[in-house]
């Protein structure tokens, strides 16, 4: 660009031969030439606007369509792509079927050293002693003081009144990192459902809470899902009769000195567990390491009433009794010789104690829980028929519950299915089942003959499977088994103001090696249902090796043992379950009302 001098001589002498000024005429071409650059920079600085203004109206166009794409989208959750970002996400609550807590979160922290950044590490490690009697000491000095040590978990979860005592250390190279652990505040309630939860992927800001066993391992996907908005995993444990139901197990098991013991309590309708208890248990909070010696059913983390198989002894009676008067081949007073002998294979089929009942009707055979009768019958209904009547009912196959231990339920069956197999079966021996097995075959006895799938969640109604028998059939059965309380083997289960019925039943434990029967350990088993007359519930209760010592000698059987302790659970649970008692108040006198 040509740049005009201010002052042009040519105009300046011009200027002067005319007599004019010739600083006017710098004045004049200095004001030409601000207003020249004044127009420019308007220029330039309208041209700027007008691309700032552009830019505005892009960006909120584009701000504005992505807002449109978004409202008119389906609803969808965000994925995080940073690596520790899917580990901040909460984990859902359980509750049991009145939406009381079994299982949370708790924010709390976590403790890990830089120990290169700590200046008096000996004296660090003897306070963390001091609070953590569990640390061990020389460890942690050996740990503090390796020069190629950059990080160390001292622990992975602290309370805030430990985390107070690390504070007041004043080591600095003792970091904080946040938390979120699984806290169950009922502590061993319910504890072999709830299984417990650990960390998994962990970093110091945060940490992956995992389940480890139980319904917290089954349904892990289900309770980290973001999906669920918060929602609980509902249960059909009952919180009260869970405890309840714990508290009279464990009383019976300590006053019988009993190795272990299990219970089971579900709805004869809708296949829901109200409560399911082994013992002896343990704290999720504080899980115990699963056993590296001896047998795994002598840990507390082993669960009896699921993964425990027994022989449950003449519980297996009223089976036999039923698919014989469905199949047309007996009735309830059709009459059976029970006298000796009676042998099958080679083998002499003996009654408890040498009894010698004669001929007796099948309602006798199972109120008096005749071996020999009950044989005959499983003769007469086959091998075949036996065992596929028994694969109904799911003896064959682990049961379905929501708990990863059940898996490994899975019913020990003979290895040849003979005729001596189809007698011992028929009165409990040569086949172990779980006692959550006996409950769901009791259940469609008590519910009409319908098979129910045991279940941990809650259901909204009746949860009806294939017909097993008829209900004319299943009535008779409860009629049995109402008598053998009322007048049989199992007599002490009679609750006032509740109708039981239920069939006893006293199993030789089997030797775990060298094969063969201990002569004085037994699995007493006790089947109840209630009321008898309109079965709401089955209940279960299973001893592990139990003796009543307040007579000469001790008592074993199931009568003496696992029938008084489900009568005195049926007495505490059956009003918290909402049943009302029915007094027989036999005949009422006339009452006449006067006025005073």
């Amino acid at each position: 660009m040509t740049r005009t001098p201010l002052r042009p001589l040519a105009r300046i002498l011009e200027a002067r031969q005319k007599g004019e000024n010739p600083d006017a005429i710098e004045r004049e071409n200095l004001r030409i030439r601000h207003e020249q650059m004044r127009d420019k920079a308007r220029v330039r600085a309208e041209g700027r606007l007008l691309v700032m203004s552009v830019m505005f109206l892009v960006a909120f166009a584009v701000v504005g369509a992505r807002m449109g794409m978004l409202a008119a989208s389906e609803p969808a959750e965000p994925r995080a792509h940073a690596s520790g970002a899917s580990i901040i996400a909460s984990r859902a609550d359980i509750t049991d079927r009145h939406g009381r807590i079994l299982a949370t979160n708790m924010e709390t922290h976590s403790l890990y050293a830089h120990p290169q950044q700590m200046i008096e590490p000996l004296r660090a490690a003897k306070a963390l002693k001091a609070i953590f009697p569990d640390l061990e000491e020389e460890r942690l000095v050996k740990d503090f003081t390796d020069p190629k040590r950059k990080f160390l978990w001292v622990k992975k979860k602290i309370s805030p009144e430990q985390m107070q005592a690390v504070h007041d250390i004043g080591e600095p190279g003792l970091l904080f990192g946040p938390r979120e652990m699984r806290l169950y505040p009922n502590g061993a309630l319910a504890s072999h459902v709830m299984g417990g939860a650990s960390f998994g992927r962990e970093g110091v800001a945060s940490a992956e809470v995992i389940g480890t066993a139980g319904i917290e391992k089954f349904f892990d996907a289900e309770l980290r899902d973001p999906a669920r908005g918060g929602a609980p995993l509902e249960l059909s444990i009952d919180l009260s009769v869970q405890a309840a139901s714990e508290r009279v197990l464990d009383a019976g098991m300590r006053l019988l000195n009993a190795k272990g013991a299990a219970s089971v309590l579900m709805d004869v309708h809708t296949g829901e567990v109200i409560s399911i208890a082994s013992l002896p248990d343990f704290d999720p909070n504080d899980r115990p390491r699963p056993p590296t010696k001896c047998s795994p059913s002598d840990s507390p983390l082993f669960n009896r009433a699921v993964q425990g198989v027994y022989e449950l002894g003449s519980t297996f009676k009223i089976f036999a009794a039923a698919q014989a008067m469905e199949l047309g081949l007996v009735r309830p007073d059709t009459i059976i010789d029970t006298r000796p002998p009676f042998k099958v294979g080679g083998h002499r089929i003996g009654e408890f104690e040498g009894h010698n009942y004669g001929e007796i009707p099948v309602e006798e055979i199972i109120i008096k829980s005749s071996n020999r009768g009950t044989g005959k019958m499983a003769l007469a209904i086959g091998i075949d028929r036996q065992q596929d009547f028994l694969k109904k009912l799911g003896f064959f196959e682990p049961t379905p519950l929501e708990i990863v231990e059940a898996a490994g339920g899975k019913p020990l069956l003979p290895a040849r299915w003979t005729d001596l197999s189809s007698v011992t079966i028929s009165y409990g021996h040569g086949l172990s089942s779980s006692p959550l097995h006996l409950a769901a075959a009791y259940s469609a006895i008590a519910n009409g003959g319908t098979l129910v799938k045991p279940t941990l969640l809650k259901q909204r109604g009746a949860q009806f499977g294939d017909r097993v028998m008829s209900p004319q059939v299943a009535a008779a059965s409860r009629d049995m088994l109402r008598k053998v309380v009322s007048t049989g083997t199992a007599s002490f289960g009679e609750v006032p103001g509740y109708h039981v019925g239920g069939k006893t039943g006293t199993a030789d434990k089997p030797r775990e090696q060298g094969g063969g029967y201990y002569k004085d350990k037994v699995i007493a088993t006790f089947a109840a249902m209630f009321p008898a007359h309109d079965p709401k519930y089955v209940l279960i209760v299973t001893l592990d090796e139990p003796v009543e010592t307040s007579g000469s000698k001790p008592r074993r059987t199931a009568g003496w043992t696992a029938v008084p302790v489900a009568a005195e659970m049926i007495g505490r649970i059956a009003p918290l379950l909402g049943l009302r008692p029915d007094y027989d108040m036999g005949e009422v006198a006339e009452v006449t009302l006067v006025r005073q």
